[in-house]
Parts: structure tokens; sequence; C-alpha cells
């Protein structure tokens, strides 16, 4: 996830009841295809995983799961759930070379600067084995501002996320859209896209 400080504060602060705000995710149809389109056993990487509600179904589901955040609360709560491998690490120390059958970047690369987004996708193609499955999920509009809580978003387009995940070197399988209400509150617009390594 993000290194913005007061974005990880939020984060940290209310982790609990982030985690019961997003208890229901774990029935997100998109998840359950992203998990049957790998092969038994895969090897995925949950991508600014949360209190890892996701990454637990994962797991439970065969996958082999390594979790991520910058958030050291969200950290902790994730590295509760049985099979999930979980750390703390930033957009940026996202390393390796061909190492996840899928990554799943599910609500946490909205977080980044629209500068950064460019070598984050670069670093997470490098990590994605070749054909590998990639979800992002974002929530779509223009521009960036912090929300009642303080925590910074970034918005895009469907063609800018597009031009972006192809500029990277990724192939657009897949597309959807909807609305949910957030932490702090608000309901959003969202857009979530497939796509191949």
């Amino acid at each position: 996830m993000t290194g913005d400080l007061e974005t990880l504060r939020v984060y940290d602060t209310q982790a609990g009841e982030y985690a019961r705000l997003t208890a229901h995710s774990v029935d997100d149809p998109l998840l359950a295809a992203f998990i049957a389109a790998l092969p038994p056993g895969a090897r995925v990487l949950d991508l600014g995983c949360g209190p890892g509600g996701m990454a637990a179904l994962m797991a439970q589901s065969g996958l082999q799961v390594d979790a991520t955040d910058a958030s050291g609360e969200m950290v902790a709560l994730a590295a509760a759930h049985p099979g999930v491998n979980a750390t703390q690490a930033s957009f940026d120390q996202i390393s390796g070379t061909a190492l996840y059958d899928g990554i799943w970047a599910n609500f946490s690369l909205l977080h980044a600067p629209r500068h950064a987004m460019p070598r984050h996708l670069a670093a997470l193609k490098t990590a994605l084995k070749p054909g590998g499955l990639f979800h992002i999920a974002l929530k779509s509009g223009e521009g960036e501002k912090r929300d009642r809580l303080g925590r910074y978003y970034t918005y895009y387009s469907a063609d800018e996320l597009t031009g972006l995940l192809v500029a990277a070197g990724f192939t657009v399988a897949s597309h959807a859209t909807g609305s949910d209400k957030g932490l702090d509150g608000s309901v959003a617009d969202w857009i979530a896209l497939a796509a191949h390594g």
C-alpha cells in the first residue's frame, strides 16, 4: 500500500472497523472468478490486503497466498488468518520476477499518486508469471483528493486505467463497474479490470 502517512494513520487506527465493514467482501463475485481462473495451488499476491478477509478465502480455496499491506495493524489482522503469509510492505517494496500466478490489487493502488502508477504496474507485471492473472479495482472519477477521514485517493476513468495497463504490457480481458459505501460513509463508484501478463 501507499506510504502516505495520513492514509496509514487512518487504517492503523480504524483497522477493526474496516475489517467489520469489509466482512461481506468475501462474497465478491470478482474474487470468486479470480480464484476459479487460477490453477490449484497457484501462488498469489494480495496487494494491499487490508484485514485479510479476501486473502483468507483464497487460502481456504487452496491457493498459496502472500499478502502485503503498508499498515501494520492491517497486517496483524491478515496474518491471523490460517494460510495467509502477511508482511508489511509499501507498493515500492514489491519486487521479484515471475513469482505469482495471480495478483489481486483490490482497492489498494487507488492510494498511490498518479505519477507513481506506471512504475507500480511495471513492477507487478514483472512479478507476475507470463500469462498470469491480474485484478485491479479502483474508484472511478477524475483527479486526486482526500476523503473526510484524510485518506489520499487517485481516481481513474476506465479508458485511462486500460491505457495504463496496456502500456505496462498487460492484456485487458474484462471489466466491471459498481458502487459501494466506504469507511468514510460515502458511496463511491468503482471500476475493476481483469488482465493477463
